[in-house]
């Protein structure tokens, strides 16, 4: 099953090996995420970097995206549990992600701000 609320412009659905499992959940998860948009780009890089988002990660992801948003910030990294996310917080879409075993000697370039959950 595939969970299709955080479709927009230029972003593609979340694919949840949980998700395909649970139908509860899925749906679960399709009211946290109904803000929040995923770039080709970061689908393909949480599926490929094995990175997962429980609703718990998409609230506090929505939270931080909000408090980023109200600063003005346009395109912000995002920690959280040792992953990183690159995100704009204006429209709420995720553009990539990276896992803690990518973290180490990476630059994160086009930045204007940072959060750490």
């Amino acid at each position: 099953m595939k969970i299709d609320k955080i479709q927009g412009q230029g972003s593609s659905n979340i694919n949840q090996s949980t998700a395909q499992s649970s139908s509860n959940f899925a749906d679960v998860l399709n009211s946290e995420l109904s803000s929040i948009n995923l770039s080709n780009h970061a689908s393909k890089r949480l599926e490929s970097r094995g990175i997962n988002l429980n609703s718990q990660d998409i609230s506090r992801m929505n939270d931080a995206m909000e408090k980023l948003s109200k600063k003005g910030s346009k395109e912000s990294l995002v920690l959280m549990d040792n992953k990183a996310f690159v995100v704009n917080p204006n429209s709420k879409t995720i553009i990539t992600a990276v896992s803690q075993d990518s973290l180490k000697d990476n630059i994160f370039t086009n930045i204007d701000s940072a959060i750490i959950l």
